[in-house]
């Protein structure tokens, strides 16, 4: 095992460990396990556990949440080639940093069933927090995932998917609620999903908002904006940007602009991109890959934050079109900015952000949808009302109130 940093409160009594199989790269999870890290060394001496080597310091300019001083213990061999395979044993390092002043572990992971021989002898207090059940994400309870249809669907990496799966059953909890003292989830629909599997209700604790992404107190007024639509994502099948494309790009040619902002740092992704503007061609679109130039569509792959954010603020609509998304963090990043938001009636994104329609519209048809952003560019009253709305909601979500929440479950 690595030990890395000296810890941030040596002399604490109490002692917690942090554990996630990836810490090296920005995400919904990442900011998750940072957020718990945080707050528990609030009041106790924390240990980071990983399955791979990585830098505290990203995390001050991904999420502005500083865990530099925060120990890290990892495995002695790194298996981020094999990214799959790092969620099966992720256990094994939290294992190593136990001691015998641990009194809680946190884990985003369900991959954890050898440590609960030292949760019985140890008597810890384990907390999983649930971004979706794994075992329905994965396949292992019948179901199918978009995203893993489109990555593993074929020879050679549907071996390597099958392969993960057997190991997969070998480390998997069965049910959270006997298996950890305290299940948290995302959402209030991820909650449900949760409940309808195990029949037993976690405790919700959204996600924050990043200290460096809090909401702006003067974002720029309906009459500063332009009919602009913003999706913002990767790009990958999951998403849904080829609905965007096909469905809604056609209804805004000619009076509003849509931009699709997104990660392509994979083969795959940059092929999606591809597709993608063949596709809008096709339907007689004009595509840029340039924000300053002169199109219907633009394909904005691995903008830097200041390009996205300036965008959303001269924007008057965000389109969010994946499916029964867990949480919905740029959603909540949108809403920050003062944009309202449009987002498919599923998901944690529209029950916890959008609030059921309070603060946020919603769809499940291209009708919809579009209804939707033909009102949000020329109703000025409920565009101010929703952006009000947006505001209010994710003000909530800030990072104190998310460690005050943490602390009291946990004490």
């Amino acid at each position: 095992m690595r030990r890395e940093s000296p810890p941030l409160h040596g002399d604490s009594a109490a002692h917690s460990v942090v554990g996630h199989h990836y810490w090296a790269r920005p995400g919904g999870g990442q900011l998750v396990v940072a957020s718990a890290a945080s707050s528990l060394a609030q009041r106790r001496s924390v240990t980071l556990a990983a399955t791979s080597r990585f830098q505290q310091a990203k995390y001050v300019d991904w999420f502005g949440i500083d865990i530099r001083g925060l120990p890290a213990v990892t495995l002695p061999v790194s298996l981020s080639m094999f990214g799959l395979y790092t969620r099966l044993f992720v256990w094994y390092p939290v294992e190593k940093a136990l001691d015998a002043k641990t009194e809680v572990v946190f884990l985003d992971e369900s991959s954890y069933r050898p440590l609960l021989r030292s949760k019985r002898k140890s008597g810890f207090k384990l907390v999983e927090y649930v971004h979706f059940p794994i075992e329905i994400s994965v396949g292992l309870a019948g179901a199918r995932d978009p995203y893993v249809t489109e990555r593993y669907g074929r020879f050679p990496l549907n071996v390597y998917w099958g392969s993960y799966l057997k190991a997969m059953k070998l480390v998997l909890r069965k049910n959270p609620f006997y298996a950890a003292d305290l299940v948290l989830t995302n959402s209030k629909w991820t909650g449900q999903f949760l409940k309808d599997t195990y029949g037993e209700s976690p405790t919700v604790l959204n996600p924050p908002i990043p200290p460096n992404a809090l909401p702006t107190e003067a974002p720029p007024a309906f009459e500063e904006r332009d009919d602009s639509v913003v999706m913002v994502g990767r790009f990958s099948e999951e998403k849904r940007y080829q609905w965007a494309i096909e469905n809604i790009g056609p209804r805004l040619k000619g009076r509003s602009k849509l931009y699709l902002f997104g990660g392509a740092g994979t083969p795959l992704s940059k092929r999606y991109k591809s597709r993608l503007a063949s596709r809008a061609a096709s339907l007689g679109m004009k595509a840029s890959e340039e924000v300053d130039e002169t199109a219907d569509v633009y394909f904005i792959s691995d903008a830097p934050r200041a390009v996205i954010n300036s965008t959303l603020d001269s924007a008057r609509v965000f389109l969010h079109s994946t499916i029964n998304e867990h949480w919905g963090i740029v959603v909540a990043e949108a809403m920050a900015r003062g944009i309202p938001v449009v987002v498919h009636k599923s998901g944690g994104a529209w029950s916890d952000l959008a609030q059921g329609g309070k603060s946020g519209l919603g769809y499940t048809t291209a009708e919809e949808a579009t209804d939707s952003i033909a009102l949000l560019t020329s109703d000025v009253k409920k565009w101010g009302a929703l952006q009000r709305e947006g505001a209010a909601r994710v003000r909530e979500l800030s990072l104190d109130n998310f460690s005050k929440s943490l602390n009291q479950l946990v004490a």
